[in-house]
């Protein structure tokens, strides 16, 4: 979802069963209405992101008047879309310093919006109840010795490492690689199919092994430990094929369409402004994921009970 990673999370459209449309040619039906007050959001497709947005879009509408349209767009796209004017905002990127010279730095086309106010990790998790039985099971150098435990009829002889939808930039293929394991990479599809896998798991009290990234409101159903890899140094992941090193923890960053940025008046500066905390992210994607409530309807009832954060928000 994001680095030289992704998670890395699913969007309601994901959580509904439905697949992330690539939407970059498809220009938002409010874009350029004459007079209107009017805001495209893209929402990636992880169910932290739809929060953002959701509360984002609540706010816009009834306290600033906007009409606003979501558009859900994968991680690399997104910021060709964003450079074209396609959507106005990503509120949440998980790190994609290729695009962020191309569009920020060389072209400048897109603007820095700020920090979300979270920060994000990606890493291989196994569930508590197995770490518990098996403490050494946290160090990578002992993961081959339960490999066996972990296999399924997908990863074949090897032990299964579950990964999401495929559309994240992850490492896990070149770090199983590099650091021999034997371990398959398995792509669940979608951040959807991936914690229903992962619940059925833990239901069955199986052990396994996932790709899996913080802030997640998943963690307060099933309780993971994170399995410690080589340690993270500045430019260990630069080579995506020679990768031999854990993910970075990682400031979560916003960012605008350059246009937008200097003229999108109070909108652009709430988004600017907007800023919140893990324990608030995991709040509404809790209600949006777990709880079933739709997006609005946990936007609604986290801004009536954070009014303090949101007004500091506002132009």
């Amino acid at each position: 979802m994001r680095l030289r990673t992704t998670a890395v999370v699913a969007a309601v459209l994901l959580l509904t069963g439905c697949g992330a449309a690539d939407m970059t040619k498809q220009a938002s039906p409010f874009a350029n209405a004459q007079g209107a007050k009017t805001v495209t959001l893209s929402v990636q497709s992880w169910v932290g992101a739809q929060a953002n947005v959701a509360v984002a879009e609540y706010l816009l509408e009834h306290e600033l008047g906007y009409r606003v349209d979501t558009v859900q767009v994968d991680e690399v796209p997104a910021w060709d879309a964003l450079s074209q004017g396609r959507v106005d905002a990503i509120l949440e990127d998980w790190g994609h310093p290729e695009q962020e010279q191309r569009y920020v730095k060389d072209k400048k086309t897109i603007a820095h919006g700020g920090d979300l106010g979270v920060t994000g990790h990606i890493g291989w998790f196994v569930p508590t109840y197995f770490a518990k039985q098996h403490p050494d099971v946290t160090d990578w150098k002992n993961l081959d010795k339960y490999a066996s435990q972990l296999r399924t009829p997908e990863s074949g002889g090897k032990g299964q490492l579950l990964d999401g939808s495929p559309s994240y930039v992850t490492n896990d293929k070149a770090l199983v690689k590099n650091l021999d394991l034997d371990y398959q990479v398995v792509f669940a599809g979608s951040e959807a199919a991936q914690i229903t896998q992962i619940r059925q798991f833990a239901k069955e009290r199986k052990p396994f092994l996932t790709y899996w990234y913080t802030p997640q409101w998943l963690f307060e159903k099933v309780p993971m430990t994170e399995v410690k890899l080589p340690p993270y140094e500045e430019g260990c992941d630069a080579d995506p094929e020679k990768v031999a090193c854990a993910y970075p923890h990682t400031p979560l960053q916003k960012y605008l369409n350059a246009d937008f940025a200097r003229n999108g008046g109070e909108a652009a500066a709430l988004l600017k402004n907007f800023k919140w905390t893990t324990e608030d992210q995991n709040q509404v994607s809790l209600m949006i994921a777990d709880q079933k409530l739709t997006p609005q309807e946990a936007a609604k009832k986290w801004v009536n009970s954070h009014e303090p954060t949101w007004r500091a928000w506002l132009p």
